[in-house]
């Protein structure tokens, strides 16, 4: 990896981390709709792609726990650090199977929903493991409403634009 590589790859990173806090505010005032297109997933997941996982795993790791100190939202706890291992598994998982896996469009979306799954069951360990020393249980229906049924807006956006953007500014970076 060349100097200037590093540098890149760190101010896109920071980018993407800003971009992380930022989408919130557009979906904010409708707390459902925020849950259902989950802003801050796409940053995430395209830093993965082309930061690295190494860049990936940290900014999934900081923007929900950086956007609720700095705004309130999420709450800390448990959302904000089930969210962070959450968006930590989809930074780690996305830049690393991308760039292990053939350079191919299909790899694309494999490193995607292995991403997404991944990222999603470690969401719902993370909260069961939050809410069950906390409070109450955390049910099977709890984990699928909140990692799937509710999600199922931004899960189909995430499967259509992340690929094409990927496939776009690849293109564009290959000139």
């Amino acid at each position: 990896m060349k100097p200037y590589d590093r540098v890149y790859r760190m101010v896109l990173s920071a980018m993407f981390l800003a971009l992380a806090l930022f989408l919130p505010f557009l979906t904010g005032q409708i707390q459902q709709i925020g849950k259902m297109l989950t802003p801050m997933h796409f940053p995430v997941l395209l830093c993965g792609f082309f930061c690295g996982w190494q860049w990936g795993l940290i900014v999934g790791l900081v923007a929900p726990l950086l956007r609720s100190f700095l705004f309130g939202m999420p709450t800390f706890f448990p959302m904000a650090v089930c969210m962070s291992v959450e968006l930590g598994c989809y930074g780690f998982l996305s830049g690393f199977l991308y760039r292990r896996l053939p350079k191919r469009k299909w790899s694309i979306y494999l490193s995607l929903v292995i991403a997404m799954v991944v990222g999603r069951l470690a969401w719902g360990g993370a909260q069961w493991l939050c809410v069950h020393f906390h409070t109450k249980g955390f049910g099977l229906s709890a984990f699928l409403s909140g990692a799937f049924v509710t999600a199922v807006p931004g899960i189909v956006l995430q499967l259509l634009l992340i690929p094409l953007l990927v496939i776009l500014l690849d293109k564009q970076r290959n000139k």
